[in-house]
């Protein structure tokens, strides 16, 4: 982990999304932060010390959603479908599927392996999950204050990218984000089309890979569209003390993944947000883990 000491910094943005906004001062206290997301052989671990079964790896239950019908709450998770068709249709339906049998073990569903991912992020886990992994490692999922003031560092204090004022600086990509047209024409980056090992794309300035790109990664927080509205009231407790009575209460993401281009979701930021169902998981959403100094 590593040691990040508390202060005061403008948090959110004005230059790019509504949910962004406004830029507001927040203090956060000192943490300590997972160097890089929880990989496929953490969470490996966790689940057989625990034998913890992730959601994705469970049907629906019917009576928290009596509006599905049987063949709808099969377990499963989102996948995104890269699309061969030219140009751009903001259908996103025509992007992602809902895949019977895609879990965190099979990442591109059924018949698929993290066999040689041992070091890439795990993915298809729901904020539940994540929850049950931070309280099992004695940890706690960062409030998104924390987790963005992690993720600026102290070259994106102030600026819009985590390493400085400018996306790509003399031509390197810093980050696992989406190269060319999306959802159309995407291109390699260092190899990669999907997710990358930790070490892959430089650390910040605080030594933290993946803060941006790669997978998104759950906070803490309850989501509200207005961003100084946000529940901020978790960074210095437990994992779960905001846990709503809804399963599927909408919870801030942060970071962008490797999903996220140029032409279509410019969220590879650290001021970036978006918000998820705690209940859901998808190919592009991991976590990592903090803990109060």
């Amino acid at each position: 982990m590593v040691l990040v000491t508390g202060g005061r910094f403008s948090m959110g943005s004005a230059a790019f999304y509504p949910e962004e906004a406004p830029v507001r001062e927040v203090e956060v206290p000192s943490f300590q932060i997972d160097r890089a997301p929880v990989s496929n052989a953490a969470f490996a671990r966790f689940v057989e010390e625990t034998g913890h079964v992730t959601q994705a790896e469970r049907p629906l239950p019917a009576e928290d959603y009596p509006h599905l019908e049987e063949i709808d709450r099969r377990a499963g998770s989102m996948l995104f479908a890269d699309s061969d068709a030219a140009g751009f249709d903001p259908d996103w339906r025509l992007w992602w599927q809902f895949c019977p049998g895609a879990d965190w073990r099979h990442p591109a569903g059924p018949g698929s392996t993290i066999a040689d991912k041992p070091d890439h992020p795990v993915v298809h886990v729901s904020w539940h999950d994540a929850v049950a992994f931070a309280q099992w490692a004695g940890k706690i999922l960062p409030s998104e204050a924390m987790w963005e003031y992690a993720a600026r560092g102290l070259s994106g204090r102030g600026r819009e990218y985590q390493w400085g004022d400018v996306l790509a600086p003399g031509g390197e990509v810093m980050a696992n984000y989406w190269q060319g047209d999306f959802p159309a024409g995407g291109t390699d980056q260092g190899g990669w089309r999907t997710t990358s090992p930790a070490g892959a794309f430089p650390p910040s300035d605080l030594g933290l890979f993946d803060m941006i790109g790669n997978v998104w990664e759950w906070t803490s927080d309850l989501f509200a569209p207005d961003a100084d509205k946000t529940d901020q009231g978790t960074c210095c407790g437990t994992a779960g003390a905001s846990a709503s009575p809804r399963p599927d209460a909408e919870r801030v993401i942060k970071g962008g993944s490797y999903l996220c281009a140029e032409s279509y979701c410019r969220r590879y930021r650290p001021a970036a947000r978006q918000p998820h169902p705690a209940s859901s998981s998808s190919c592009h959403i991991g976590f990592r883990c903090a803990v109060l100094a």
